[in-house]
């Protein structure tokens, strides 16, 4: 196949970015599916980058199959990753999608900071958009590795397990404060509802914030 020349790839982030899925297919067809990760722009983003900043989860639901799933991970050069764009443009439907790729990196990419300092779930905080930011938080860690797993055999009493919602504020290195609710869902095993939550004083957020557990 032949290569595409610098229009073509200025073409395809511009079909990314507006949407346009049949202009998105015609470069594949053209070029072949190899080339649409080597994609950027003279900013380092991605096509990943472009649909998900715009809320196009057409356009991602045509590409993530063809792409590297370590391109979720791609920062640009202001350091944000294709989830920052998505959190800062309150696209939630998008959201769900990068962190719950099949093989993707999952919520690692929510711990992951630009080059401002801040996460996925500190660029929703700054916008006000609550519902992300809930998620985000819900989201992080669900998974128990060794470390947690390890955990779960040396609870002691300051660490109940928690059957009931739980009120969370997060303070940022400004100061600022975001409050949330984590819904408790009597569905979900008691055990790994607790440990999600103590989890987050521990590992999940970056430094420069503080979680406040309130029940």
């Amino acid at each position: 196949m032949a290569s595409p020349t610098e229009d073509d790839k200025d073409e395809l982030l511009l079909a990314c970015r507006y949407g346009d899925l049949e202009d998105v297919q015609h470069f594949v067809d053209q070029f072949g599916p190899g080339r649409v990760a080597e994609v950027v722009d003279s900013n380092g983003n991605t096509v990943i980058h472009m649909a998900a900043g715009n809320g196009h989860q057409d356009v991602l639901d045509y590409i993530l199959p063809i792409v590297p799933p370590s391109l979720l991970s791609a920062q640009n050069h202001s350091g944000s990753t294709p989830l920052h764009w998505a959190a800062l443009n309150a696209h939630l439907s998008v959201v769900k999608q990068i962190v719950q790729l099949p093989d993707g990196p999952g919520s690692d990419l929510i711990d992951i900071k630009n080059k401002a300092g801040r996460s996925p779930l500190a660029e929703a905080e700054m916008v006000g958009w609550d519902e992300g930011a809930q998620w985000l938080v819900e989201t992080m860690r669900l998974d128990p590795g060794p470390r947690e797993a390890d955990k779960d055999d040396h609870m002691g009493d300051d660490e109940a397990i928690v059957t009931k919602d739980i009120q969370v504020e997060i303070e940022d290195a400004d100061g600022q404060i975001a409050g949330m609710t984590i819904k408790y869902n009597s569905s979900v095993d008691h055990m790994a509802y607790s440990r999600r939550l103590h989890t987050f004083t521990w590992e999940s957020l970056p430094p420069s914030q503080i979680i406040h557990l309130g029940r």
